[in-house]
Formats: structure tokens, C-alpha cells, sequence
């Protein structure tokens, strides 16, 4: 089982490789610039994979490892300071390459460490999570969190090739797992109501790790993804549509605090409420709705965000990304498989959608 798609940018272009339990060192080294590598992981990844890694690389390269904790609450700069530590104790070169080995947490920072250590280096993704195999890995947004909005700190940064290996999803705990399938169901909500279908079809054999429905659904979602990157690389337009349910989810995981909420359960709660919104505007209907629940529920994700003030919720949503001229813009569905960037909704119904007067 093998698949190669082609991501295609301003910067360069650079593959997507789709595989299961293959040599990862093999995999990636022809894509690594220079001697220098350095790997980094976090403690629960590390057990896993990186031994391997790290034997199969030493032949031809100087490899060094940065280890850090597992979890969201980490992804701050604090702890990509020790990376940046690492680099330099390593005396690294402008022509190193970083690997990140493991979910969206390590790859954002690895990728931003990337982005700015020497204004730029090499680095390749090896997503080793469903949510990142399928969203984060690819097109290049990389980053930290702050305390006051999520992931608002970061650069786009491209890396030289993403390595998604099925394999690694047989060690992913259930939870995990379900937090991917979020964004997987994320794609077919907002461009392709057949995939809908097709997820509907074949859920169960996704959540019992079929590798050959697994290979399907990231590839799809890769697919989908590289179409919008190669159209709008620094969300500027159409790649903004990627965030629907994210605004709503990341005031969940922001008033939360990071890490009690995996991201994709906090973008499932967050895709209801942009549904809901939508069936408000009158522009899908309470079926459609309830079929979008259905599907999340069949992936074992919560439907429902955790109690928040609405106007607490309100004032996190003016730290989004999306924010333009003070208006906080949201990504609806016109219909199942059709979103929009919008700054033109109605602002009590928002209010009722955050006070779950719904």
C-alpha cells in the first residue's frame, strides 16, 4: 500500500507519501539537505518510533533528538525554546533539517522552529496521529499557542516532504483517534457531500483501523487539502474555509485550557454550532443538522461545547485569526458540502447558537 500526491506551492512543490509500517529513515532521507538532522518527538512518540528512526538515519547522517512532553498545554515558548537550545548546544548549520515525528503539537513547533531558527531550514513532517496526517501536517501553517487565543503565534513554512504512515494509527489511543476523524468529517462537510456518504458507509471500518479505509480518508483529505493550498497558500481566501467549526472550537479550547479539550473534539462541538448557525441564516435545514451530529457521534465526538458565557465566548472569538477590521468573520455551510466565509451573519443568532438557546 503506497500513494504519492504532489503538494504544489509558491516556495516548491513536495510529496505526500501514503504508506503503511515502511523504513521511515529510508522514506525521508532523500529529502534531508546537509548531515545534520535533528528529530523531535515528545515522550509518548518517543517510545514508539524514535529508536528506529534515529539507527536507520546514523549511517548517513549526524542525528540528533529533542524530546518534549505529550500534550496541547506544551505548545508554547517556552518549550520551543528547547529546541531552539538544542540547535544551537548541537552548533547546527544553516543547512540542518528538522524531522518532526509525531501529532499537530509537534509538527506546529517544529515547523515554526523551522520557520525562524537562522530565518529558515529545512524540516519534514512525519505525522504520526489521524488530525495530523490529514490537516496539520500539510500546507505548511505552523505555530504555538498563547494564553489568550490559540495558535496566534507562527509562520507559514513549507516542509520538504510528509511522510503518513498508517502503522503509527494502530498505536493512537481510541480518543485520539476520534479527535482525527473530526477533520477528516471536516473536508466532506464543506466540499464534497459524496465523501459524506462515503464516511457514513465505512465509519465502522475507520474507527477498527481498516489500513485500507484509513489510506482512503487521508488520502482524500490530503488531496483536498494540497487543491486549496496550491490556490491560496497564505489563507487569504479560500483556505480560510479549512477553520469550519474552528472559531467556535477554539474558544472551547481556549477557555478550557489547552489539552482538556483535544483539538478535534473541541472542532466537532465547534462544527454544530457553525451548523446551527447556518440552519438560523436559513440556509441548511434541521435534517441536515442532525445528520451532521449523526456523524460525529458515529466517530465517538462530542456534539454539544462545554457551558461558557456567551459573553465571555464573544470577546475569545475577537483573538481569531479570521478577525478583519474588527468583524469577526465564521466559515457556515450555504448548504452540506458548500462553506462560506462570512462577516455578514446576524449577531443575536450567533448570541443564541453560544447560549445553546438553540
Amino acid at each position: 500500500m503506497k500513494a504519492n500526491l504532489t503538494v504544489h506551492t509558491q516556495s516548491h512543490d513536495y510529496p505526500i507519501v501514503i504508506t503503511s509500517q515502511c523504513d521511515m529513515a529510508t522514506e525521508i532521507a532523500p529529502y534531508i539537505k546537509g548531515k545534520q538532522v535533528m528529530v523531535v518527538t515528545n515522550t509518548t512518540v518517543e517510545k514508539l518510533y524514535l529508536q528506529p528512526l534515529v539507527e536507520g538515519l546514523k549511517e548517513d547522517f549526524e542525528v540528533f533528538s529533542v524530546v518534549l512532553p505529550d500534550g496541547e498545554q506544551y505548545k508554547t515558548q517556552q518549550y520551543i525554546d528547547k529546541i531552539y537550545d538544542a540547535l544551537m548546544d548541537h552548533h547546527c548549520a544553516r543547512d540542518v533539517t528538522l524531522v518532526a515525528l509525531g501529532g499537530g503539537v509537534i509538527g506546529d513547533m517544529t515547523g515554526f522552529a523551522a520557520a525562524s531558527f537562522m530565518r529558515g531550514v529545512n524540516f519534514i513532517q512525519i505525522p504520526t496521529t489521524l488530525l495530523s496526517q490529514v490537516d496539520s501536517s500539510v500546507g505548511g501553517k505552523t505555530g504555538i499557542n498563547h494564553p489568550k487565543g490559540k495558535n496566534m503565534i507562527g509562520a507559514f513554512w513549507q516542509p520538504q516532504m510528509v511522510l503518513a504512515d498508517m502503522h503509527t494509527l494502530t498505536t493512537l489511543p481510541s480518543r485520539e483517534l476520534s479527535a482525527g476523524m473530526a477533520e477528516v468529517i471536516k473536508y466532506a462537510l464543506i466540499m464534497d457531500t459524496g465523501f459524506l456518504t462515503w464516511l457514513e458507509d465505512n465509519m465502522s471500518a475507520l474507527m477498527t483501523l481498516d489500513k485500507s479505509a484509513l489510506a482512503e480518508a487521508v488520502a482524500r483529505c490530503c488531496q483536498y487539502k494540497a487543491d486549496i493550498v496550491a490556490q491560496d497558500e497564505r489563507e487569504s481566501g479560500k483556505r480560510a474555509l479549512l477553520n469550519f467549526g474552528h472559531t467556535f472550537g477554539h474558544v472551547i479550547e481556549t477557555h478550557e485550557g489547552y489539552g482538556q479539550w483535544l483539538h478535534g473534539e473541541a472542532v466537532a462541538a465547534g462544527m454544530v454550532q457553525a451548523a446551527q448557525l447556518s440552519k438560523k441564516m436559513g440556509w441548511i435545514s434541521e435534517q441536515e443538522v442532525e445528520r451532521i451530529c449523526h456523524v460525529l457521534q458515529s466517530a465517538q465526538l462530542p456534539i454539544r461545547p462545554p457551558s461558557i458565557d456567551t459573553e465571555t465566548a464573544l470577546g475569545l472569538m475577537q483573538h481569531d485569526k479570521k478577525v478583519k477590521l474588527g468583524q469577526v468573520r465564521l466559515i457556515l455551510l450555504k448548504s452540506l458540502g458548500e462553506a462560506v466565509v462570512t462577516a455578514d451573519f446576524n449577531h443575536t443568532l450567533l448570541e443564541a447558537v453560544l447560549s445553546d438557546t438553540v
